[in-house]
């Protein structure tokens, strides 16, 4: 399973910036990786068609963590402000225990969850030709090679099942 965000609907995937190293700001970074999170959801959901191995991705709320806790003082004190009527980390588990754990979800793959509940991603992330050349993209970054059949090799690892 993958977690993205809400926030992917705010994302962009700049292929020319990709690690947003000329263009950094912290919203439009989380944005772009959440929405590469769903382009990789549904690529990896097409490439696992006809094996018994699922792919979905999910959005956990709105959860009262600590990611940003080391921005300036007056950001620290909003997030302080506002963490108490946010998710508990244990609210916001309850869509990844879902999908890991549900019977009912065992066979769907490549959707998005919210609330233990498939919802509709934007349209950005169901861009095929993005999702294509962000896979292709990966692998150059990962240094991945091809398999002998000339298909684009998944690791070995990335398709064992985790056991119950």
């Amino acid at each position: 399973m993958v977690v993205s965000s809400i926030a992917h609907k705010n994302g962009k995937i700049d292929f020319d910036d990709i690690q947003t190293s000329q263009n950094y700001t912290l919203e439009s970074a989380y944005a772009q990786s959440k929405l590469a999170n769903l382009l990789f959801t549904h690529a990896l959901a097409k490439r696992l068609k006809g094996t018994p191995i699922t792919v979905n991705a999910l959005h956990p709320g709105i959860v009262a963590t600590n990611l940003g806790s080391n921005h300036n003082w007056l950001r620290t004190k909003a997030r302080n402000v506002l963490k108490r009527s946010l998710l508990s980390p244990e609210e916001g588990a309850r869509t990844v225990v879902f999908l890991a754990t549900d019977e009912g979800v065992q066979n769907i793959s490549g959707r998005y969850f919210f609330e233990c509940k498939p919802i509709e991603s934007s349209d950005a992330s169901h861009d095929e030709c993005v999702a294509e050349r962000l896979w292709e993209m990966s692998e150059s970054l990962a240094g991945m090679r091809h398999s002998e059949n000339g298909r684009k090799a998944i690791p070995h690892s990335a398709l064992v099942p985790i056991s119950a």
